[in-house]
């Protein structure tokens, strides 16, 4: 299944509006992975940022969802995953569609950076791609946040950080597990009727 153009007609789920303004940067798929989280009715707000995930890039992988302590600030316990998918949209065009996601949940921009979040979505990888600008790729997170390398060795184990050359498997077995803690939960996603889930650690 092909992702939605922004500029389409097709309201989202979450009555997201569609910028007319950007156009779909090649007809070649590009494979993302993209991390989710939420510590703000984070059982709603996860839904929801999958929801769109769904509506705007067709069918998505997802890995399981875990619970991880607030880094940075006291807060609520913060829900956290990945999701893969396929687009035909350039680097800032996914970044600039994630970014409006969060939005339209509610984000607020003028929060402080360790903050309470209702959607935080970044953009992880970008098929191979290394790049500094317009955002740097792969996200440096991935070899620091436990919440983000155990996701991702759960839904793409097999494939390879673009720098390390490590699979992400291999990169969550030689992780420090005392460094972050972080537990699995009873979370399941239905997709809204557009794109399908599938949990590979089922």
């Amino acid at each position: 299944m092909t992702d939605k153009a922004l500029n389409s007609s097709t309201p989202s789920p979450n009555g997201l509006s569609d910028n007319k303004s950007s156009t779909i940067a090649d007809s070649q798929s590009h494979a993302i992975l993209v991390s989710l989280g939420s510590n703000i009715d984070k059982e709603l707000n996860t839904k929801r940022g999958l929801d769109a995930m769904a509506h705007y890039f067709g069918e998505i992988q997802i890995s399981r969802v875990y619970e991880s302590e607030s880094i940075g600030f006291s807060g609520e316990n913060f829900y956290n995953l990945v999701a893969s998918a396929e687009t035909t949209k350039s680097i800032e065009q996914v970044c600039k569609l994630l970014k409006q996601i969060e939005h339209e949940c509610g984000r607020l921009r003028q929060a402080e950076k360790f903050s309470p979040r209702t959607l935080d979505l970044d953009l992880l990888t970008y098929d191979q791609v290394v790049c500094e600008a317009p955002v740097v790729l792969p996200r440096e997170e991935i070899l620091f946040n436990a919440f983000v390398l155990q996701p991702m060795a759960d839904v793409v184990p097999n494939e390879r950080h673009p720098v390390t050359q490590k699979t992400y498997a291999q990169m969550w077995q030689d992780y420090d597990k005392n460094k972050q803690r972080l537990w699995p939960v009873a979370y399941e996603y239905k997709a809204n009727g557009n794109g399908q889930r599938g949990d590979k650690s089922s």
